[in-house]
C-alpha cells in the first residue's frame, strides 16, 4: 500500500472529525450552558428530546474535548466544552460514598445509581485527559483516586460500601464479566500516558487485567472471548454464558494490541490478533454486511432481541482494530478488511444531511432510530475512532512504526 492512499484516508478522517462530527455536537443542544454538563439525548438535528443526563457521557464528553486539545492544540470552544463536563461531574455526579450515579436530572439531582464501575471508568479517563490538557493536578489526583477505588472493587467486590439487592445470587452462580477488566486496561493505559512518572505501576495493572481476560474469558478451543463466565473461568450453558459480543471483543483486541505496541510483547500481539480475527469471523454478516451486535458461540438462539442489529460503536471499534492490526503486522488482509469496513460504515451510518452518525440500524442496514444521542450514544466512540484512525494513518503515511495510541 502506498503513502498516497494512507494520506487520502488520513485527510478524510480528520475532516470527518473536525468539520462534521465535532461541529455537530458543539452546535447541538448538548453543551448545557445553563445548568452545566452535557445533554446527550438529541435528535437527528441535534435538538434535545430528553434533558436527563447520562453520567457516562459527562465523563466521555470530558475526555473527547480534552483529547481534542491534547491532539490538535487548545481551542477555546473545546476547552470550554471540557470544563462544562468537568465541573458538572464534580458538583453533581459523585455520591457521598464515593461511588457515582448513572443518571441525573438536567440540574444534577440523582435519578439512578448502578452496581457497575462504568460511570467511574469514564470519570477516570475524562479527568485524567483534562489534567493533561490543562495541568490541573487536582483533576489528575481525583482520576487516580477513583481508579484505585475501581481496582479495589474489582479485586474485592465485598468492599463496596454501596449495599443494594444484588443483581444475582453469587452463592448460586458466581459470574464475572469481561467488560470490567477491559475498562481497567484502557484506564490504566491512559493514566500511564497522563502520569508518566507512574508508568511502571500502570503497566503492571494493565498486565494484571490483561492476564485476567486471557485466564477467564479467552477461549482458544472455541475461538472466541466470552462476555460472561463463572468466577473460575469455566463456562455455563445458558444464553448469557454462550454470548459473544463482537464489538466488545474487538475493542478489547485493540486495547491489547496497543499494549503489545507499548511493550513489544509478540505473544500478547498474537493473542490480541486472535481475538480480532475470531470476532470478525463470528460477527460479520455475510448477507447484508456489517457486524451483528450479539452471537451465540454454539449457533443457538440469542436471548437478546436486538442481536442482529448493527450498532455504530461496534463499527468504530472495528475500524480502529483493523487499522492497528495492519499497522503492526503489514498483513494486507487487514487493510482490505479495513477498506470494506470503512465503506460499510460511512455508507450506512453517516448522516449526509445533518452530520454525525446514526447509532442503530436494522440487520439490512436501514436506519432503525434517527436520534444522534441517547443515554448510550454521545460524543465518544465516533470521535475517538476518527482521532485514533487519523493518528494511525498518519504513522503509516509518514512511514513510522505504529506506536501506542492511548
Amino acid at each position: 500500500m502506498n503513502r498516497e492512499t494512507f494520506g487520502k484516508y488520513r485527510r478524510f478522517y480528520r475532516e470527518q472529525l473536525l468539520d462534521n462530527c465535532i461541529p455537530f455536537w458543539l452546535n447541538s443542544d448538548m453543551p448545557d450552558r445553563a445548568c452545566g454538563g452535557y445533554i446527550t439525548s438529541v435528535d437527528r438535528q441535534g435538538k434535545s428530546y430528553n434533558d436527563d443526563k447520562s453520567v457516562w457521557f459527562q465523563g466521555r464528553g470530558l475526555w473527547t474535548f480534552s483529547m481534542l486539545c491534547n491532539r490538535y492544540g487548545v481551542r477555546d470552544e473545546w476547552l470550554q466544552a471540557a470544563k462544562l463536563g468537568k465541573d458538572f461531574l464534580e458538583k453533581y455526579c459523585v455520591d457521598t460514598d464515593g461511588r457515582m450515579f448513572f443518571q441525573v436530572t438536567r440540574d444534577g439531582r440523582p435519578l439512578r445509581k448502578r452496581r457497575y464501575l462504568y460511570s467511574e471508568s469514564f470519570y477516570v479517563v475524562g479527568m485524567a485527559e483534562y489534567a493533561l490538557a490543562t495541568g490541573d493536578e487536582d483533576a489528575l489526583k481525583k482520576a487516580e483516586d477513583c481508579f484505585e477505588k475501581m481496582l479495589s472493587l474489582y479485586r474485592d467486590p465485598a468492599s463496596d460500601p454501596y449495599k443494594i439487592t444484588p443483581k444475582g445470587y453469587s452463592e448460586t452462580r458466581s459470574e464475572r464479566a469481561v467488560a470490567v477488566p477491559m475498562v481497567l486496561v484502557s484506564g490504566a493505559q491512559l493514566l500511564r500516558r497522563c502520569d508518566p512518572q507512574r508508568a511502571d505501576y500502570y503497566s503492571q495493572i494493565t498486565r494484571e487485567m490483561a492476564n485476567d481476560i486471557f485466564t477467564y474469558h479467552y477461549k482458544p478451543e472455541k475461538e472466541c472471548v466470552l462476555e460472561t463466565v463463572l468466577s473460575d473461568g469455566s463456562t455455563v450453558d445458558t444464553p448469557a454464558g454462550r454470548t459473544i459480543n463482537p464489538g466488545h471483543s474487538i475493542e478489547n483486541s485493540w486495547f491489547l494490541m496497543n499494549e503489545a505496541a507499548y511493550s513489544g510483547d509478540r505473544e500478547l500481539l498474537e493473542k490480541a490478533l486472535n481475538i480480532l480475527n475470531w470476532s470478525l469471523r463470528r460477527g460479520w454478516d455475510g448477507e447484508h454486511g456489517g457486524i451483528v451486535y450479539f452471537t451465540d458461540v454454539d449457533g443457538r438462539p440469542c436471548e437478546q432481541l436486538e442481536w442482529d442489529m448493527k450498532l455504530w460503536w461496534v463499527h468504530n471499534e472495528a475500524l480502529i482494530g483493523l487499522l492497528m492490526a495492519y499497522g503492526l503486522t503489514g498483513d494486507d488482509s487487514y487493510w482490505k478488511q479495513f477498506e470494506e469496513m470503512h465503506e460499510y460504515a460511512f455508507s450506512h451510518f453517516a448522516d449526509k444531511e445533518y452530520g454525525e452518525w446514526y447509532g442503530y440500524l436494522h440487520r439490512d442496514g436501514t436506519v432503525s432510530h434517527t436520534q444522534k444521542g441517547s443515554m448510550w450514544k454521545g460524543p465518544y466512540h465516533l470521535p475517538r475512532c476518527l482521532m485514533t484512525c487519523e493518528q494511525l494513518l498518519g504513522m503509516l503515511e509518514e512511514g513510522k512504526p505504529v506506536s501506542p495510541v492511548l
